[in-house]
């Protein structure tokens, strides 16, 4: 990548405020890229439609003006379905994905064992259907990767993260995910995956809950003939009981501290010197 223009990015879901997990992420990436004369893409992920509200993306805008980020694109993912919808059917047509008919409740009670960050991995119940089974149901279905069909094409993946270095994939510990959901066009695997290459990104800087979904994103990105970016996997922050950050969990957001008399050039300032002792979990050196 020598020459190239480094581009970074902070890439929220407007499904609530942002909060101090939130903050140091769009702070890394941020910096990242102005540290080194490159750009800063803000991407809402807007794709849930029964979670995202135009309220939480103006929230999003207004929080990371106080903190005194500024970006030099602004994409939303709602603009890109005609392309999550290509490159699934690219897919569909090479036989590397099926639909899947199940509900969440019968995956967690046929999974043998939990996997992974996000649950227990699917456990392949409806990558053996006839054409005769699938014309057969009537139910809504997502659309799942063949893992094992997929690699089989890519062979052997690698990737590398800032801190861990060279990592070989290993995305059949993810199972068979979901690119399509039942109720939106792309899962976020699919689409950050194909909204990073679109957004020349060159270097994804995230929490390290995320570390394993990149096993995922690589293998994308070789059936898809997408250009790899650099990984910078940042540790997350905390509260005193050691739980990371959520929306879920009611974390103090963003517009609580700025309405309690927080400045966010104060803020920002202190998380960039790591000055954070009610966050034990995160480095902010």
């Amino acid at each position: 990548m020598s020459g190239e223009t480094v581009v970074t990015r902070f890439a929220p879901s407007p499904t609530g405020r942002l909060h101090l997990g939130h903050a140091v992420s769009a702070i890394r990436a941020h910096d990242f890229a102005r540290e080194r004369g490159g750009r800063f893409v803000l991407r809402i992920e807007d794709i849930d439609g029964t979670r995202s509200r135009p309220e939480f993306v103006a929230g999003i805008l207004e929080d990371l003006a106080w903190l005194g980020l500024r970006w030099d694109a602004l994409a939303f993912q709602s603009e890109r379905l005609a392309t999550y919808e290509a490159a699934l059917d690219r897919l569909k047509a090479r036989g590397l994905v099926y639909p899947c008919f199940c509900t969440r409740a019968e995956i967690a009670a046929s999974a043998s064992a939990p996997q992974g960050d996000v649950g227990p991995a699917y456990p392949g119940t409806c990558r053996g259907l006839s054409a005769a089974e699938i014309a057969s149901r009537t139910g809504a279905c997502c659309w799942r990767l063949d893992m094992p069909k997929a690699l089989a094409e890519t062979g052997a993946l690698t990737w590398h993260d800032a801190a861990a270095g060279w990592i070989v994939a290993d995305p059949l510990a993810q199972g068979d995910v979901v690119l399509a959901r039942k109720d939106a066009p792309a899962s976020y695997h699919l689409a950050v995956t194909l909204d990073d290459a679109a957004q020349g990104v060159t270097d994804v800087v995230r929490g390290v809950d995320l570390f394993a979904a990149t096993d995922v994103h690589r293998v994308l990105q070789a059936l898809l003939e997408l250009p790899v970016p650099s990984y910078h996997h940042h540790p997350l922050v905390v509260d005193a009981a050691g739980r990371r950050l959520a929306k879920r969990d009611g974390a103090l957001s963003l517009a609580e501290m700025r309405a309690g008399g927080e400045d966010g050039a104060t803020l920002a300032a202190r998380l960039r010197r790591g000055i954070g002792s009610r966050f034990p979990g995160e480095d902010l050196s």
